[in-house]
């Protein structure tokens, strides 16, 4: 600390002091990180929210009833929003607001892309701006080299159930799961051995028999049977996955798209069938 006295021909009871200090410095600033991470967050919490509100407003849309029991397509919504942490009051908020008829918006568009000459890209989208959302597709479409293009023909629009076959016995068979369900109407029925427990199946079907297949299988008094996931979605014809650049391109793209507000689902032909 320094002291400067000021002669003046004022009394001595004036004397005026200054003090100098060395700033202090920033250093590693952690609530500044946390605060950016936690900023992020949220962020990213935001999109999810809006995305599965409009999600479940278009799935009572499609379905025509807020009752869940009666409309498989916001069942399986519902699902899926508790699945990825959204709070029960925003799918009761969507729940009522659908219900009332308040919402005019959430209306469904699918876009078809091709990118890298050779990756077919199908987008689905719930909207209130139509004008928006396609702007925001082709403006990332553009930034990775992709256009808008019909590629419809590069992919199945089926109804696909996931459903967890518990192996009680240990021996590996589920001949009469298989025989249950192949004598519904399926179109291909495929097991995927990745459950410790037993066999993980993927059931297609015809998009308008997915809520009566749902129902069959529910309804299925056996022990060890789950239904997982229903939903409609697109199946590659051609499934070429490659763990190469290509791939790395394609799930950089599709993250790019995924962030876009308005976008509910991609499939691309890189996806396993």
């Amino acid at each position: 600390m320094f002291r400067l006295l000021l002669r003046s021909s004022h009394p001595p009871s004036l004397t005026r002091y200054f003090h100098t200090q060395r700033p202090i410095q920033a250093g590693h600033n952690k609530w500044s990180k946390i605060k950016d991470k936690k900023g992020a967050n949220d962020a990213q919490k935001s999109v999810l929210y809006t995305r599965m509100n409009r999600e479940i407003i278009n799935a009572v849309k499609v379905g025509g009833s807020a009752d869940p029991e009666k409309n498989s397509m916001l069942a399986t919504t519902l699902k899926k929003a508790r699945e990825q942490g959204v709070p029960k009051d925003n799918i009761e908020k969507a729940l009522a607001k659908a219900a009332g008829g308040k919402d005019q918006t959430g209306e469904r568009i699918v876009y078809e892309a091709l990118a890298f000459k050779s990756v077919g890209i199908i987008i689905e989208c719930v909207t209130d701006n139509i004008n928006r959302t396609i702007h925001n597709v082709r403006e990332v479409l553009t930034a990775h080299g992709a256009h808008m293009t019909p590629v419809n023909f590069m992919f199945n629009h089926v109804g696909c159930l996931t459903v967890e076959v518990v192996d009680e016995a240990g021996d590996g068979d589920f001949s009469k799961f298989e025989e249950f369900v192949l004598n519904l109407d399926v179109i291909d029925l495929k097991q995927d051995n990745s459950s410790n427990l037993g066999g993980v199946f993927r059931v297609y079907c015809q998009p308008s028999n997915l809520a009566e297949l749902q129902t069959a299988i529910e309804n299925k008094k056996a022990s060890g049977i789950t239904l997982r996931s229903s939903e409609l979605t697109y199946v590659p014809v051609d499934s070429s996955p490659d763990g190469g650049e290509l791939q790395n391109q394609v799930q950089e793209l599709v993250q790019d798209l995924e962030d876009i507000e308005d976008i509910t689902k991609v499939w691309t032909t890189q996806d396993s069938s």
